[in-house]
This record gives C-alpha cells, sequence and structure tokens, in this order.
C-alpha cells in the first residue's frame, strides 16, 4: 500500500484525536497529525544521520538526524518510534526508544504536527531502508553540530535539534546535581 493511503488520526491544538484520514489527504489539507522523531546513537554514542531520498514526500533529499514517521491511525506514539525506528535503520529487536519530549511543529508551508522526541542504542549492523536514505553514517554530535550550517537539513528536524539539546543538557543537570528523573 502507498504511503499515501495510509489512515493516520488527525489531532486538534491540544494533541487530541478529532479523526481519521489517509495520509495523503492530510498533506494535501494541511491537517495537523503525529509524527515521531528518534534520535538513534551507536555503541560509540554517535548519531545516525543520513540524507533522505529525492523520492520522499516530506523533505526530498534533505540531511535528517532523526528516523522516524508519521504515527499510524489508532498507534501509540511509543509503538510508532519503535516501529519506524527498525524500518528505517533496517534492524529487528531494537530497545524501546526513551520518551524525551513532544513540540508542534509549524512549517513555513503550513504542515503541522505533534511531534514526540525519543532516543534509543542501536548496536546492531544497520541496514537502511533504500527508498527512504541515499547516505547516511554514524557522526559524533560535534560534527553533526558544525555540519549544521553546511548541509541543507529537514526543517522539522532543526526544529527538534535545539530542543533535544536542551532536554539532554537538563536531563543531565538534574542527575548531575542528584535530582530525580526530568520529564
Amino acid at each position: 500500500m502507498s504511503s499515501d493511503r495510509e489512515w493516520i488520526d488527525v489531532v486538534d491544538d491540544s494533541d487530541r484525536v478529532v479523526g481519521q484520514t489517509t495520509r495523503g489527504e492530510a498533506y494535501a489539507r494541511g491537517l495537523c497529525h503525529r509524527v515521531t522523531f528518534v534520535l538513534a546513537r551507536d555503541e560509540r554514542d554517535r548519531i545516525f544521520v543520513h540524507r533522505r531520498t529525492a523520492t520522499k514526500k516530506v523533505h526530498p533529499g534533505m540531511y535528517d538526524m532523526f528516523v522516524g514517521g508519521v504515527v499510524g491511525a489508532g498507534e501509540t506514539y511509543d509503538d510508532a518510534a519503535l516501529r519506524e525506528a527498525e524500518e528505517e535503520l533496517g534492524v529487528s529487536g531494537l530497545p524501546r526508544p526513551t520518551r524525551l519530549f513532544t513540540f508542534r511543529y509549524e512549517g513555513a508551508d503550513g504542515q503541522s504536527w505533534w511531534s514526540t522526541v525519543y532516543e534509543v542504542r542501536c548496536a546492531l549492523p544497520v541496514q537502511p531502508q533504500q527508498e527512504e536514505v541515499d547516505w547516511y553514517a554514524f557522526l559524533p554530535e560535534e560534527e553533526v553540530e558544525r555540519r549544521l550550517t553546511e548541509w541543507a537539513w529537514a526543517p522539522d528536524s532543526l526544529a527538534a535539534w535545539p530542543r533535544l539539546r536542551r532536554a539532554t543538557r537538563e536531563a543531565g543537570s538534574a542527575r548531575g546535581s542528584g535530582g530525580g528523573e526530568h520529564h
């Protein structure tokens, strides 16, 4: 089945489900829906970065530091994050990704979606989907930061990246100060 014909939940400004439609219809009409972003790190703490294929409907040919995608109708963010990470990385048996935060993305093109950001450790050899990924590498975080001004990145990932950096810094300082887990 074409991804345009997959059923997804339509959500309101508070991320409550208000209906269902096909993915193609949601994009054509600019209906708010749900997506997941999963930052995959290898055993050396490097980040999986990839360039999206030119045939991708959203942000074709752009670089991305997240894997993930649209949450299916009736699917939870958590289930979608694991499914999408395994599909895009071409692996099975990943640990369940750790949920970090949720934010609403508002694109310059009028598209918007509620985005839940996760992190997962991938110690498995990856075999990304050829129809989704043109190029990939695991890069140190410093290199990802340096490449932010050099490469054309997916705008929604660029919106998620500083929020991720802030969330991980806050979580690290909460752990370092003896504080509890931060949500």
